[in-house]
């Protein structure tokens, strides 16, 4: 249940800072080894993707597959119309733009990876991208977060 659902206001705040602490670590835990073994897990859209994956684990953007999926897919893209298109206003509209109809069409939808395309675009990396971040880093993130709510249960409606 997500902290939304407790049914009084005390259930709200400890689900509420059970989610913060738990993608707060979450993320440090990804920075800290970003900074160690110089392997780059973290992106700016990860900070929204805690959000959801903590706060709200039984939404459907929060299943591992939609959450692992569209980063992969809004990278992809984005890698795409950058090399293709080049970089412009224009090609990064199309590639956000393309982003969200093939994750609509394709069934896996998690809002924050739409943003993938503009962090592409933005830092203008190479294919590895795709396998570091964006698929390690969603790996992780999704691994961190079952973890979290197996050791912090949420209590039955």
């Amino acid at each position: 249940m997500s902290h939304l659902h407790a049914t009084s206001r005390r259930q709200r705040m400890f689900q509420a800072a059970l989610a913060g602490i738990g993608g707060g670590l979450a993320v440090a835990m990804l920075a800290w080894f970003t900074e160690r073994a110089h392997w780059p897990l973290l992106m700016g859209s990860f900070g929204s993707s805690a959000v959801i994956v903590f706060g709200f684990p039984d939404s459907a953007f929060s299943k591992a597959r939609n959450v692992i999926g569209a980063h992969m897919l809004c990278a992809t893209v984005g890698l795409l119309c950058l090399r293709l298109l080049g970089p412009s206003s224009l090609s990064a509209g199309m590639a956000v733009g393309l982003s969200i109809g093939l994750m609509l069409a394709t069934r896996v939808v998690h809002p924050p990876a739409g943003s993938n395309p503009l962090l592409v675009f933005a830092l203008q990396p190479g294919w590895g991208f795709l396998f570091m971040p964006a698929l390690l880093g969603s790996l992780c993130l999704v691994l961190l977060a079952r973890a979290w709510h197996r050791l912090h249960p949420r209590p039955l409606p």
